[in-house]
């Protein structure tokens, strides 16, 4: 039962002898499928003037059968290699209750001994492998179709095979994971997420394996890994209903193209192909079919970190509310009772009478209000038909066309819109530009309105649909989501690193729009040293952050005498960062300027800006501001230029906060004259 390190040492060579034989097995395949396939176009090509038109699509057909097949022997073969990598990292043994003992080596994916019909490894995913994250030794249990299955655990093994070569085993019959898990944090981060099978924990496996939630709201906190929890959420989803689910299929909200490019790794590394991601001013555009130009989020957050203009202010935080939601519900009800003022309307020597228009529209109150008009005229013009006894003229049909719609009082989105702030006495909330520029904080209620007015079509290939960074988003841009995407969701984010605290949206507020949704809050934080996390807590204190306990250095607050000392400070901690081993260094701005002047100064071969353009986020060390950092990890964080001149605002005290917790191991800040208040003791 492979009892020894010796014992599964050689196990360990058993296996990936195995593995071997099964890519051999897979390469013959494919050849075997390359010359089928080319015999086949070459017969065609010999037979084709004496094939008919079901002959060809019969041919069709098949090379397109022997292509699929061909392709799903390489991802299989894929799969293997990495397997060979990295055979199995957990082992549990299970005794059911009339069962002999079952040893259930857990993987990234399952391989299965095809001449005993032996499962050799369990994908992570499978419901037995259930057990491995969510009992110690002892009584356990796992759901299958046909209902529970108890029994005990009477061995729970972990292993780190790298290369395949076994470094360390471990059993436990306490937590198995957290020497594992030190031992994974304690190493350095590098330009992608990584997957986490072999660590995941009993909270975050609830969330990853949960089939019943409609919409999944993860409160968590920084460094709580609800980005990696959020990704493997769906790798098992996309496990559990492969047969009515593709990657294809679900959409991924994300952030920022750096973002998107920084979790790219994840899925594909679990087995799962790359899914779609959209960013939420993309969504706009589309929704919009790039009529009007507008703001981005990043312009918004950075013209509040720039300066201070309290009427901006009040217009993000009134659009930011629920009662702005509710008020805009409230005006597209006075506009159904009242902006319809129908009069009576001649056709030839037929009259319509009022009563007969105002019926016909109330009867259509499950269609889109500007959309009644046609179906309304309609129905005149066939009252009109019958009436008279004869045909319409062209005329007389354009005539009802035209008429019905001017009964109604404003027709432009943009006009009703406008409108709205006047019926409730603010007309001072809109401001568009000369350029008929939107806000950022109008974009999503200008759509809202067009959704319940126009109607738009709903994104129903979407199967799933991630929102990651869900603070940063408001009640109106959830209103949106919800009856654009009528699927599952999995929303996630954490209230206390919003970049915009005028606009912040917490897992309450959103389960306000979605009623169905279950909140699970995440309060462990994997990231930071216990010394980082507790210097965090001094800018926005959480009581209810648990930091895992792994030590470093205390964070440095390093005092220079001017910005030129700041700058030669900032190139020594650069200087001992390539040094040192780690990967990657995040130099955290407060805004784009000041990362932009700190790049044109402390230029290097490996320095990287990173801009709200940027696409891809890369190894080194990388300028960025707060807002582009979000979500990304550094080994080693220097939050420059933290004066009481740059950060005095609540807005600039979340950015703080952000850039604090981006850091893994290491935390220097640097300021010239005096210390910001929100860091003073």
């Amino acid at each position: 039962m492979n009892a020894t390190e010796q014992e599964e040492r050689e196990y360990l060579e058993e296996i990936k002898e195995k593995l071997g034989f099964a890519v051999k097995r897979v390469d013959d395949a494919v050849k075997q499928f390359s010359n089928e396939l080319r015999e086949k176009k070459e017969y065609i090509h010999e037979h084709q003037s004496g094939m008919d038109d079901a002959d060809m699509v019969a041919a069709g057909q098949s090379i397109n059968r022997m292509a699929f097949t061909g392709e799903a022997a390489v991802a299989r073969k894929h799969k293997l290699l990495k397997l060979g990598q990295s055979p199995y990292f957990g082992r549990i043994d299970f005794v059911s209750r009339d069962q002999a003992r079952l040893p259930v080596y857990i993987g990234m994916y399952s391989f299965i001994d095809e001449q005993r019909r032996q499962g050799l490894i369990y994908d992570w995913r499978a419901p037995i492998s259930s057990m491995f994250y969510d009992f110690e030794l002892g009584k356990a249990s796992y759901a299958t179709p046909s209902g529970k299955i108890h029994g005990t655990i009477e061995l729970k093994r972990q292993y780190k095979i790298r290369d395949g070569r076994l470094e360390f085993m471990l059993d436990s019959d306490v937590n198995i994971h957290d020497d594992v898990l030190q031992r994974e944090l304690a190493k350095s981060s590098d330009d992608k997420l990584k997957n986490i099978v072999a660590t995941i924990q009993r909270d975050q496996n609830a969330v990853i394996r949960n089939e019943t939630t409609p919409v999944m709201v993860i409160q968590g906190v920084a460094g709580s890994g609800k980005t990696s929890i959020a990704l493997h959420r769906i790798a098992f989803l996309l496990y559990r209903y492969r047969e009515t689910i593709a990657a294809k299929d679900i959409l991924i909200i994300s952030p920022n193209k750096v973002f998107a490019d920084y979790i790219s790794n994840v899925l594909p590394e679990l087995g799962e192909e790359h899914i779609p991601e959209l960013g939420m001013e993309e969504l706009a555009a589309d929704l919009l079919d790039n009529r009007y130009p507008f703001q981005t989020f990043f312009e918004q957050v950075s013209a509040l970190l720039e300066q201070h203009d309290p009427a901006f202010i009040e217009r993000i935080r009134f659009k930011s509310s629920f009662e702005f939601l509710g008020q805009l519900n409230q005006y597209l009800l006075h506009i159904e009772n009242t902006y319809f003022t129908v009069t009576e309307l001649r056709v030839g020597r037929t009259v319509v009478q009022v009563a007969f228009i105002q019926q016909k529209f109330k009867s259509y109150h499950r269609v889109p209000l500007l959309k009644r008009f046609a179906l309304v005229a309609n129905d005149v013009r066939a009252y009109v038909r019958d009436a008279a006894g004869r045909k319409l003229s062209g005329q007389e049909k354009a005539t009802i066309g035209e008429a019905i719609p001017r009964m109604f009082r404003l027709h432009n989105m943009l006009d009703l819109y406008r409108d709205f702030y006047r019926w409730i006495g603010r007309p001072e909330l809109l401001k568009i530009d000369h350029r008929l520029r939107l806000e950022y904080a109008d974009v999503f209620a200008l759509i809202y309105l067009r959704l319940r007015l126009e109607g738009l079509t709903t994104y129903d290939q979407v199967k799933h649909l991630l929102v990651d960074e869900m603070q940063d988003y408001t009640p109106v841009q959830y209103a949106v989501l919800s009856r654009l995407f009528l699927c599952r969701k999995t929303i996630l984010g954490d209230v206390s690193q919003t970049v915009n605290p005028y606009s912040a949206s917490s897992s309450e507020m959103i389960a306000r729009v979605f009623p169905q949704a279950e909140v699970v809050r995440l309060y462990r934080s994997y990231r930071s040293t216990i010394e980082i996390t507790a210097f965090a807590q001094r800018l926005m204190p959480n009581p209810d952050i648990i930091p895992l306990e792994r030590h470093g250095q205390q964070p440095a607050v390093v005092r220079c005498t001017s910005h030129a000392e700041e700058l030669e400070t900032i190139k020594e901690v650069i200087i001992s960062f390539q040094s040192s081993g780690n990967h990657s260094l995040g130099i955290i701005c407060k805004t784009l300027r000041q990362a932009e002047k700190a790049y044109q100064a402390l230029q290097a071969p490996d320095v990287h800006l990173l801009t709200a353009e940027s696409t891809s986020f890369k190894e080194g060390v990388i300028i960025t501001t707060a807002h582009l950092a979000k979500g990304l990890e550094f080994d080693a964080v220097i939050v420059p230029f933290v004066s009481a001149r740059i950060y005095k605002t609540e807005v600039d005290k979340s950015m703080l906060y952000v850039a604090c917790t981006r850091a893994m191991h290491q935390l220097t800040l640097t300021y010239a004259g005096e210390l910001t208040a929100f860091l003073s003791i």
